[in-house]
């Protein structure tokens, strides 16, 4: 029903919003453009765009297309790479860190099973900077995980606001010290929040400390403390926790970056396949 040709033609316009310059980015005419289009609405037998002398957007069929049509794309060239011998293949050892497990993540997994059954993934949880290490050592090929401060290396896939969190009948007055429930020292989210704290002469002591993010989790579920944490864990199944009442007077906390990188700038072989396929999957783990 639909020719691959025509479907490419109908993503660039999409795209750039715009006949000309969709023409010109696959190097063909505009007057080809509107034939390839004019050709997929007849397959349709819906309209695509809404066109006038200034605008080009997509109608709701053919937002729903656009879907379709970069999945169709994209299995086409996946399958004529494979069966060129040119798809990747190999072992990659991916290290990502503990608080990725909250968003998406399962879902990019079994994409890359999908998109490349040559290419499997050796998987490892842990605290950033230990993924850092290991990074560093040779014992992982990729890492996914928040970005170290003074780190300029890596992709960038995400940028999140951290949040203090505590259970919903937690109460922390003005003049308390906060009892902070948090990873050990050596991790970005515990440097941030000591530094907030610090900042501003606020007094605290450490109530709960875990190397993983449910001794965390089980820490502030307690009631034991606060924590400076993503704000996704107020959505893990069977969570009690909210973001401090403004009335403790916490002060705000620093942004985290996620990133993904490997053991050097340029990827290439299975960490590069998979290290494209997180640029390209990553921004949307959060959604």
């Amino acid at each position: 029903m639909f020719d691959l040709h025509q479907l490419r033609t109908f993503l660039a316009v999409a795209e750039a919003r715009h006949f000309t310059a969709a023409g010109t980015a696959l190097g063909i005419s505009q007057s080809t453009v509107s034939q390839h289009i004019r050709r997929l609405e007849q397959a349709c037998g819906r309209q695509l765009f809404e066109r006038d002398t200034h605008t080009v957007a997509l109608t709701a069929d053919g937002a729903v297309l656009a879907e379709l049509a970069r999945d169709i794309v994209g299995l086409s060239q996946r399958a004529a790479d494979y069966f060129a011998d040119s798809a990747p293949r190999g072992r990659v050892r991916l290290g990502v860190s503990d608080d990725l497990t909250l968003t998406r993540l399962a879902d990019l997994l079994r994409d890359v099973g999908r998109a490349n059954p040559n290419l499997g993934v050796e998987l490892t949880v842990g605290l950033t900077s230990a993924l850092y290490q290991k990074l560093d050592s040779g014992r992982l090929d990729l890492v996914f995980a928040k970005r170290q401060p003074g780190d300029d290396r890596g992709v960038l896939i995400h940028r999140e606001r951290l949040a203090w969190l505590a259970h919903r009948e937690f109460t922390l007055g003005t003049d308390e010290a906060v009892p902070l429930v948090l990873y050990p020292n050596s991790s970005i989210t515990s440097t941030l929040a000591l530094e907030a704290l610090n900042g501003v002469q606020r007094p605290w002591f450490v109530a709960c400390s875990s190397e993983t993010l449910a001794g965390l989790r089980a820490g502030t579920q307690a009631g034991l403390g606060v924590m400076a944490q993503s704000p996704l864990l107020m959505r893990a199944a069977g969570s009690d926790l909210v973001v401090v009442d403004g009335r403790a007077a916490l002060p705000p906390l620093a942004e985290v970056e996620f990133v993904v990188l490997g053991r050097s700038r340029r990827l290439q072989g299975a960490p590069g396949a998979l290290a494209d396929l997180i640029m390209e999957k990553g921004p949307g783990l959060w959604a």
